[in-house]
């Protein structure tokens, strides 16, 4: 199982053990200890990761920070826990910011076991930075993150690449949520910004008012139009290769169709991963394949278009997955965030049985015979 197979794994296990966990020692053995393993560390090998690690701080001595990862004898990552029903504020940031003056590791991570914030000194050495520079959420795991991710892993854990990926992290971090807050409520400065360039009057009260609604306006309308083009564009080429649409998956043009134009998105791909995730308690997840098409995006299995597994319909705001029953009918459903995808757990396993899924075994099941019913 590859590292997102593995990281979706156990985000699938957490909902299900949230309510069972009640304590911090419960929280590091049933979900930060599966985390840090899932890096390539051995939780049990205290040559790799040290439980209570001695982090003397000032006159305080014996100061103890929950796990330390080491290599070459020297700490490289720094883990403080804290329960799963923690919210992660401030004041416990502050504890691993003394950990951080008396050491000299560079990557500090401050964690309830679901919400994961990684630290370092960016701005001033042996000072932990206010903010983190990558945050990871267990139960909303976004796609471009797992590529950050890798770098901790222990076959490719290089300090100087890490803390150049991090400068940046943070910094692209920051200016998105400015520009998401300018965007939903554009402030003073962000509006007289614009205006002084395209009005040259008197700013009076009334002017500053008037332009905050104009640059409010203007500025959502850019952003709508770009995705419209971008889409636009993607439209045109796929006109252009003579990609058509197949309206079944028992088509017969189906595997010969022309993909050209269409772009398989990050949330695709993460329902992808999660589907996968699901399955790897029956099957081996190199059986569930994606097989993207214009106006949807099919799961399969042993990449047999004969065989759904789901069907994605995320290019609307409102997202759905469809399911397929015992006689191929699809049921759309409608979900609020790819996450929920966990709930339909059992729909999922169910269709693997229905196609005959042979859990023992990677060669594809015995061919079902009867295709889709034509979608509406």
């Amino acid at each position: 199982m590859d590292f997102i197979d593995q990281l979706n794994g156990l985000s699938s296990q957490i909902s299900k053990q949230l309510d069972h966990i009640e304590t911090e020692e419960a929280t590091k053995n049933a979900l930060i200890m599966p985390f840090i393993n899932i890096l390539g560390y051995n939780v049990f090998n205290p040559a790799e990761v040290v439980p209570e690690f001695t982090c003397d701080v000032g006159t305080k001595k014996g100061e103890k920070v929950d796990y330390a990862i080491m290599k070459d004898e020297n700490p490289i990552i720094l883990f403080e826990c804290k329960s799963a029903n923690s919210d992660l504020e401030k004041e416990h940031a502050s504890q691993l910011y003394r950990y951080f003056s008396v050491t000299e590791v560079q990557v500090g991570v401050l964690t309830n076991g679901i919400v994961y914030k990684f630290y370092s000194d960016l701005e001033e050495s042996n000072k932990m930075d206010a903010k983190p520079f990558l945050e990871l959420d267990m139960l909303d795991i976004k796609e471009p993150l797992l590529e950050e991710l890798k770098r901790f892993r222990k076959e490719s854990f290089v300090i100087e690449e890490i803390l150049s990926s991090a400068s940046e992290l943070k910094y692209t971090k920051e200016m998105k949520k400015i520009l998401g807050e300018e965007l939903n409520s554009p402030s003073e400065e962000f509006v007289r910004f614009f205006t002084k360039q395209v009005y040259s009057g008197k700013m009076t009260k009334r002017v500053k008012e008037d332009f905050k609604d104009i640059t409010h306006r203007a500025f959502k309308q850019f952003v709508n139009e770009k995705i419209s083009d971008r889409l636009k564009s993607a439209l045109e080429q796929e006109s252009d290769s003579g990609a058509q649409e197949i309206a079944t998956l028992g088509g017969e043009d189906l595997e010969g169709a022309k993909d050209d134009g269409i772009v398989t998105t990050d949330e695709e791909m993460e329902g992808f991963h999660i589907v996968r995730a699901i399955l790897h308690e029956i099957t081996d997840p190199e059986r569930i394949t994606l097989k993207d098409r214009k106006n949807y995006c099919n799961v399969l299995l042993d990449n047999n278009v004969r065989k759904p597994i789901c069907r994605f319909h995320f290019d609307s705001k409102q997202k759905y997955v469809g399911f397929f029953d015992e006689n191929k009918v699809e049921e759309k459903v409608s979900i609020g965030r790819l996450t929920d995808i966990y709930n339909y757990a059992e729909k999922l396993k169910a269709t693997f049985g229905y196609h005959g899924g042979n859990t023992s075994s990677k060669s594809p099941p015995e061919k079902l015979v009867g295709v889709l019913d034509e979608e509406k």
